[in-house]
């Protein structure tokens, strides 16, 4: 009797020490699943944190970009409203023939500005790009607001000569502001891209065609005395603006040396629309072997570019040189975006 009343009390021992081994075991496997989804949760707030620093410099780069069309545009209504526009001297494109069309007529200034640049936006949307476009809009009506409030302001001068040469210098700098952060104002300058890629004349010389045609009308409207003041102005705009940014229809040679070259290189050909080529580098002091990006891109694409390159790698290193002629190759793109 002893020996049978014993045999369930040693098979229960058994199963007892099982359970505890089993939940030992559960014990030691639940430890690295906790650590693990620690570690997930981790990289998943270290991830939300990267993005949300990414999002702010972007904003931030939006509100300075922001901020300069908005100063560029009061630059230049300055020049117009209270040296060039009160001595009937013009600038060249849609500015100049607003201008005219303002004296001939009962409506205002602004509102040619908007009217007759509009077309010339829906242009330059479906052939240059959105940021362009965008930056376009936002300078057009950032001057057509500064336009109206110095209308009340009285002209600084009476005398043609010092008006179209100080009216120019601070007309030209402005406009060279605008122009640098991928926005303009004129709609004749959308045209002249457009023309660029399917014909042999560049901008500059698209641009000074329409100018030599608008500033001529001027000598019917205003005398030929005023027009030949307005190509004095003309010129003194033209070189201010060279003197803010490097031509309106250079290219440059960008090189971007990343850890990310992958990356950067298929943002640039996806989103720019442009050719990407590769060199092999190697670092002088690590020896560590290198891609380096090599991109040929127009003035109006640069700052979108280096947005697209600090976007993926904010340690980039990136050298911008303007460059003078392009033979050959396929300089062809798609639009920004």
């Amino acid at each position: 009797m002893n020996d049978t009343q014993n045999e369930p009390i040693e098979i229960n021992d058994i199963e007892a020490k099982k359970v505890n081994k089993i939940s030992e075991t559960s014990n030691e496997t639940e430890k690295p699943v906790t650590e693990e989804k620690s570690e997930n949760a981790t990289i998943v707030d270290l991830q939300a944190k990267k993005e949300f620093v990414r999002k702010k410099k972007t904003l931030g780069s939006y509100v300075k970009k922001f901020f300069i069309l908005c100063f560029g545009a009061f630059l230049y209504a300055v020049g117009l409203e209270t040296f060039l526009i009160p001595n009937n001297i013009i600038d060249g494109g849609v500015v100049g023939i607003s201008i005219m069309a303002d004296a001939l007529t009962p409506i205002n200034f602004s509102v040619y500005l908007v009217l007759i640049n509009i077309p010339f936006l829906y242009l330059g949307y479906k052939h240059i790009g959105k940021t362009f476009s965008i930056s376009t809009i936002v300078s057009i009506l950032l001057l057509s607001f500064w336009t109206e409030y110095f209308k009340p302001v009285p002209q600084v001068t009476d005398d043609y000569f010092l008006a179209a040469i100080f009216g120019g210098i601070v007309a030209g700098i402005g406009v060279g502001l605008i122009i640098r952060n991928s926005g303009s104002l004129d709609g004749t300058e959308i045209v002249a891209i457009i023309l660029d890629k399917r014909t042999t004349f560049s901008v500059g010389e698209v641009v000074l065609g329409f100018n030599v045609f608008i500033l001529g009308a001027a000598g019917f409207v205003f005398g030929w005395d005023k027009a030949m003041y307005s190509l004095v102005a003309y010129f003194v705009i033209s070189k201010m603006i060279d003197v803010v940014i490097k031509g309106l229809d250079e290219s440059y040679a960008v090189m971007i040396v990343s850890e990310e070259s992958d990356e950067i290189a298929d943002a640039l050909m996806h989103r720019l629309g442009r050719g990407v080529t590769f060199i092999k580098g190697m670092g002088a002091y690590t020896g560590d072997p290198k891609k380096v990006i090599y991109c040929v891109v127009t003035r109006l694409e640069v700052d979108k570019l280096k947005e697209i390159a600090i976007d993926k790698d904010e340690n980039a290193f990136i050298t911008i040189n303007p460059v003078h002629d392009i033979v050959g190759g396929r300089f062809k793109k798609k639009s920004i975006h």
